[in-house]
């Protein structure tokens, strides 16, 4: 599951004329009993036109279905499920009618990949498909299985990786249709050939083809090293395009990956500094097209004074962007593409901030940690869903004050060129837990909307700021249904149709869920 940090939205009608649409109201569902704040859940998405909700609370599993009014429906228990200490993994994907939901679980020595077809009602359709086994000589609660679908729903892949050789990992990846039926598996090698090789961010295409990065860094420093991995839907042949990086700069962030299906290209972009350990200086963007199998776009974009002077907050000009990280990825139908980021950092008495250290110093990153030994998949974002299935939202045992300040929108043309920035002020912080900081982005029309919570007083106000396809910048009033006692959650939204989006709030010491929906 991805999460959090990291929702990536694709939208291929940014080119057309901006639609304007503004929210009318904002519907509450009803705090119930079991859902504490000690809840585990996972927003699935509208199917058959009701709202499905997973919910986990110690040894129970459910799914709510609620309607266009966030009213119960019903509550559909899970006892197919294993025990929760049993289950190491749930990843769902919704579709018009039915939702496929695919989960790992344990048994003795054995790890199963299972999926189960849920209807409008949450109820399990058919029986329950093992899509792969693997057998381990030890018990580990560890995800073992990563599973990924392409942008329009018809090719998912599962797969695994064998890291018991340091020099030659092995991925097995078996290739599903819209259906869950198998439509191939592949068995290729990944070499690791320097020590300190990582693997990044996992993507599909609506072909089926797998990508996938490889990069190196050395000391918890930048990236001097990097590829572009390929595994075709078809054959068992890695390709490699390796990104223009070197030793000495410039020194890459953290590689994102998106994938423009529209015109088939794939797009990496990257912050990135010019000497190591030091501050940003900007955006790297490299385009490659699977039509040509040539690199399209290969280029520094440096940050300007006057957008460092705008966005530094709290820093300097010169440390502006030391605490940005990139949050989403936009792909324009014209082959351009949208980059929002945000200031994000933690303050503590007993440990001063450091990006490197939260990035890459985690042991919660632990695939190419040999203590994590056979078969454990990596993700590489700081932004991975820490919030639910028995992750509690970031708590820490030591008293740690989150911020997250500034939202920077960048859209740049095919060619990677700039055509405008904004900068949405803001200045957030909470202690020891970030689940009411950050923003949502929705695609809307041809406007981009981003929500966030502001103090106002003793209250925490959902905002409404819109981006219209030519950058102009402008502040919806005309929220409604602001309730008393609800505060927003707003990374933890999902976009669940065209016009509405659902986003958890805790109301008194309880887990609600609010829908809002635009005309």
């Amino acid at each position: 599951m991805r999460g959090p940090l990291l929702i990536i939205l694709s939208i291929l009608l940014l080119g057309q004329s901006p639609v304007s649409l503004n929210a009318q109201r904002i519907v509450y569902s009803d705090p119930e009993k079991e859902d504490t704040r000690r809840l585990n859940y996972e927003i699935i998405g509208r199917v058959g036109g009701n709202f499905l909700i997973f919910k986990n609370n110690r040894f129970r599993s459910w799914i709510s279905v609620l309607d266009e009014e966030m009213q119960p429906l019903g509550k559909e228990e899970m006892g197919y499920l294993p025990a929760n200490d049993k289950t190491i993994n749930v990843d769902f994907f919704p579709y018009g009618t039915h939702a496929w939901m695919i989960y790992q679980y344990q048994r003795r020595n054995v790890v199963y990949c299972m999926a189960a077809q849920l209807d409008g009602n949450g109820k399990r359709m058919g029986e329950l498909l093992e899509l792969d086994t693997t057998h381990l000589n030890f018990s580990s609660d560890n995800k073992l299985y990563a599973v990924v679908s392409s942008e329009d729903k018809k090719r998912i892949a599962l797969f695994k990786i064998n890291t018991r050789d340091r020099d030659l990992y092995r991925m097995t990846k078996m290739l599903f249709n819209e259906k869950l039926v198998p439509m191939g598996r592949t068995d290729v090698q990944i070499p690791m050939s320097d020590r300190g090789d990582q693997l990044g961010d996992f993507a599909l295409d609506n072909q089926g083809d797998l990508l996938f990065s490889r990069f190196l860094r050395g000391n918890n420093e930048g990236i001097t090293k990097a590829s572009l991995l390929l595994l075709p839907a078809t054959q068992a042949l890695l390709k490699e395009m390796p990104l223009p990086v070197a030793e000495n700069g410039p020194f890459l962030d953290e590689i994102k990956i998106k994938i423009d299906n529209f015109n088939q290209r794939y797009l990496l972009t990257s912050l990135y500094s010019n000497e190591k350990r030091a501050g940003i200086d900007g955006c790297f963007f490299y385009v490659w097209d699977k039509k040509t199998g040539q690199p399209l776009v290969s280029l520094l974009h440096e940050f300007s004074d006057e957008l460092r002077q705008e966005a530094k907050g709290n820093a300097t000009t010169r440390t502006a962007f030391n605490d940005f990280f990139i949050r989403q990825l936009i792909i324009k139908k014209d082959g351009g593409f949208i980059v929002g980021s945000e200031a994000y950092y933690t303050t503590s008495r007993a440990n001063n901030w450091n990006r490197y250290d939260y990035i890459y110093g985690s042991p919660l990153y632990g695939f190419n940690n040999p203590m994590f030994g056979f078969n454990n998949f990596y993700y590489s974002s700081p932004y991975f869903n820490r919030y639910w299935w028995g992750m509690p939202g970031g708590r820490t045992n030591t008293a740690v004050r989150y911020h997250a300040d500034n939202i920077m929108v960048q859209s740049f043309d095919a060619k990677g060129q700039l055509e405008w920035s904004r900068v949405i002020a803001k200045s957030q912080f909470d202690d020891e837990v970030d689940d009411l900081l950050s923003f949502s982005l929705m695609v809307l029309g041809g406007e981009l909307h981003l929500l966030y919570n502001q103090q106002d007083r003793r209250d925490k106000l959902l905002n409404d700021f819109m981006v219209n396809p030519a950058g102009e910048l402008t502040r919806n009033t005309d929220l409604k249904n602001l309730e008393k006692g609800h505060q927003f959650m707003p990374m933890r939204g999902k976009q669940v149709s065209a016009r509405q989006l659902i986003i958890p709030t805790v109301y008194r010491s309880y887990i609600c869920f609010a829908k809002l929906e635009y005309n």
